[in-house]
């Protein structure tokens, strides 16, 4: 299905033609394939699309980035009549080679979608980067002299927006940090001063408005908040600027030698509309940027001939002490998967996950000068200055999440890393902390699971356990017996004798416990060990059997999830 934000309707119907967003968008991103009804669609939205589920009736007039579809794939055909019956307005599929599929055309031309091909070279964020800027472009709307504006202009921006809400204008990204901000006529007050001088807004006043819950209101409502004046500081405006269901940044406005006009709150809601293309412009062209300094991170925390160039490029120490954090983020309505050992589904990062994410990378960042960041997929690394392990900002992490409706994190830190050689260790031990919090997690009974933060000194026995069973996953194949047989029996039948067993194991031979954890009667369960017995020989009154049940059972989970 297409992604959208949770409780965030989806634009209407009657945007810009699709023609008029293919104008917009840089040559050698994007091929015409088919275009049976011609480019006159209306587009409301840009959304990366998973080929493997039908588009919903939310898919109308929605542009569709089927993710590993190609034109030469015949399964595309499939996923272009889907976007027909919702009404979506085109498809854009990866040339996979000099051969269109003639399915593919066929099915353009029956159900009437534009077929669009991504150029090699071209990354499926890079294209929907292009598209919803050309989208944001396209449809923006307010402020008649930003249409003046050079694209991503961001301080003419803000001098424009000075102009309407009579006040300085401060233009943020969603980490705080200052993109553009407007001239100022009068001597600022001491906030601005150190806002501007230091490029991003202080640390402690990021904590300060964090703990008040005012960042959280600014981030999840529309509206334009406002911040009372006090004994240091002007009274301030803020307004979230939106793009769909991500969060491209802020505008800020606080009085200029006068206080803020009633008219600014109406003014500053037309500026964030009239803003979006321009942060998106900035964002689109920012991004290779950060991707390329979080690549750099990766490099140091994966070690090798690079990694001391790496830690000279995003400004991590060699010799200082630093401790890596693992967090993973996961929206709670579908939780499940692996993503670090390829075990369940990870499916794709929602915008509950990025969210998430976005907000934890802002508060590791602001949590001690010298942390920096990395994101991959659905996980976020930290590496924090310091000599202990971080169980407290693996703890605040967590905390902070909760203010993301639905979200679900687990954070793991790693043990304190003495120099660069260090780090991709305590890496890979956060790491298996994680994998720890997300079993415990996966295990519980049904219900919603449970956001967790630990260090790896909390739960040495566990992480030395998946360690072993890492080990043994690759022997489990060729070494047959009991516990294989009961397996596959299982799954070919459908029985429960794996689970019956695993339930006792947990429950150390409490038969009625087990019991209860299954819904099941005591006797049928001891009917079902009994059986196991008889069947396949699953003693478990033999230590050396129990053992092998354990670690056999273990591993088919893996495989089975």
């Amino acid at each position: 299905m297409p992604s959208h934000a949770p409780g965030r309707s989806r634009p209407t119907a009657g945007g810009p033609a699709l023609e008029h967003l293919l104008a917009l968008v840089p040559p050698g991103v994007l091929d015409v394939v088919a275009a049976p009804a011609g480019l006159g669609a209306p587009v409301a939205d840009v959304v990366l699309h998973d080929p493997g589920e039908a588009p919903g009736p939310d898919a109308a007039h929605l542009v569709l980035l089927a993710i590993g579809m190609d034109t030469a794939s015949p399964d595309a055909a499939d996923v272009v009549r889907g976007a027909g019956r919702a009404g979506a307005a085109a498809v854009v599929v990866r040339h996979g080679g000099p051969d269109t599929d003639p399915g593919l055309l066929a099915a353009a031309g029956e159900s009437g979608v534009v077929v669009l091909g991504r150029r090699a070279g071209q990354g499926w964020t890079e294209t929907l980067g292009q598209l919803r800027t050309a989208l944001a472009y396209s449809g923006s709307s307010g402020l008649a002299a930003v249409d003046g504006l050079r694209l991503g202009d961001l301080p003419g921006l803000a001098n424009t927006v000075a102009d309407l809400v009579g006040g300085a204008i401060t233009v943020e990204d969603p980490q705080s940090r200052v993109l553009a901000y407007s001239r100022m006529d009068h001597e600022p007050d001491a906030l601005r001063r150190l806002t501007i001088l230091g490029q991003q807004v202080p640390r402690w006043r990021v904590a300060e408005l964090r703990e008040s819950g005012f960042l959280q209101e600014l981030w999840n409502s529309g509206d334009v908040v406002r911040l009372p004046a006090d004994d240091r500081f002007a009274e301030r405006l803020a307004i979230a600027v939106r793009l769909g269901s991500e969060v491209l940044g802020s505008l800020w406005a606080a009085g200029d030698g006068q206080p803020l006009a009633e008219e600014a709150v109406a003014a500053l809601h037309t500026a964030a509309r009239a803003a979006v293309p321009h942060l998106a412009h900035h964002q689109m062209w920012g991004r290779a940027a950060a991707r390329a300094r979080e690549a750099a991170v990766r490099a140091v925390l994966e070690g090798g001939a690079d990694a001391a160039r790496s830690a000279q490029e995003v400004g991590v120490e060699p010799d200082r002490p630093y401790t890596v954090l693992v967090v993973e983020a996961y929206d709670g309505r579908s939780f499940g998967g692996d993503p670090g050992t390829g075990a369940g589904r990870p499916g794709l990062v929602g915008a509950t996950e990025h969210r998430v994410l976005d907000v934890l990378a802002l508060q590791a960042t602001a949590y001690r000068p010298g942390a920096v960041t990395a994101r991959s997929g659905r996980r976020l690394h930290v590496l924090v200055p310091g000599a202990a392990d971080d169980g407290e900002l693996a703890r605040r992490l967590v905390a902070t999440a909760g203010s993301v409706p639905r979200s679900v994190v687990f954070a793991g830190a790693g043990p304190a890393a003495p120099d660069l050689a260090g780090l991709p260790a305590s890496r890979e031990e956060a790491e298996l902390v994680v994998r720890v919090l997300r079993e415990r997690a996966a295990a519980r009974p049904a219900g919603e699971p449970e956001s967790a933060a630990a260090t790896c000194s909390e739960v040495t026995a566990p992480t030395a356990a998946l360690r072993m069973l890492d080990l043994l996953a690759p022997l489990r194949d060729s070494l047959p017996g009991p516990v294989h047989a009961l397996v596959e029996h299982d799954r070919a039948h459908g029985s429960g004798y794996g689970a019956s067993v695993a339930a006792y194991l947990d429950a150390f031979g409490d038969a009625s416990q087990a019991a209860e954890r299954l819904g099941v009667h005591p006797n049928t369960l001891r009917y079902r060990l009994r059986r196991a017995r008889e069947l396949f020989g699953v003693d478990l009154s033999d230590p050396t059997m129990r053992l092998l049940a354990d670690i056999g059972l273990r591993l088919a989970g893996r495989r089975a999830d």
